[in-house]
C-alpha cells in the first residue's frame, strides 16, 4: 500500500495538518506496513505553471517535439507520484473561499491531457485510476450572535 499525503498550509500547527495526520494515523493503524510519499506544499511549495510548461503544452505537435522537456519534468514527477499511490489524503486550508494557489499549482501540474486526462469526442476522460482520496478541509473564521452560521456580514 502507497500513500500520498499532501499538506498545503504554511502554518506548523495548522488545524488542517492536525486533520490531515489524524486521517494519515488511522490508516497506518489499519495498513501498518504501508509507504508514505509525503509532500508538504505548504512548507515547500512547487512552482506555479510556467511558460515554458505552458509552451510545451500548447498543441500536441508542440508535446511530440518536446521543445523544453525540463518544462514537463516536475509534472511528470507529481503524476508519477499520484500513479504510484493507492491512497491520497490532503490536508489544506481554505483561503478566500478556495484552495491556497499551492494547493491549485499542483492541480495544474498533475492535470494534464494526454498524461492524466484525454479529450475525446464524449468529453474528458480521466486516464488515472480511480483510488480513494480524503480531503481534510478547515477554515478560519470567528462566528458569534444569535445565528452564527446564518451570518451575512
Amino acid at each position: 500500500m502507497n500513500i500520498l499525503h499532501i499538506d498545503c498550509s504554511a502554518r506548523a500547527h495548522s488545524h488542517s495538518r492536525q486533520l490531515s495526520a489524524g486521517i494519515l494515523a488511522h490508516l497506518l493503524h489499519l495498513h501498518p506496513q504501508a509507504r508514505v510519499v509525503r509532500r508538504d506544499l505548504g512548507h515547500q511549495p512547487i512552482a506555479h505553471a510556467g511558460d515554458g510548461y505552458a509552451t510545451a503544452l500548447a498543441s500536441p505537435a508542440a508535446m511530440a517535439a518536446a521543445p523544453h522537456p525540463d518544462a514537463v519534468r516536475l509534472s511528470d514527477k507529481l503524476i508519477g507520484e499520484l500513479e504510484a499511490a493507492d491512497l491520497v489524503v490532503i490536508g489544506t486550508p481554505m483561503h478566500n473561499f478556495t484552495v491556497p494557489s499551492v494547493l491549485k499549482a499542483w492541480i495544474d501540474q498533475i492535470v494534464r491531457i494526454g498524461r492524466s486526462f484525454a479529450a475525446t469526442s464524449e468529453g474528458k476522460q480521466g486516464l488515472l485510476a480511480d483510488r480513494p482520496v480524503f480531503v481534510a478541509v478547515a477554515s478560519g473564521g470567528v462566528y458569534s450572535g444569535e445565528r452564527p452560521a446564518n451570518r451575512t456580514s
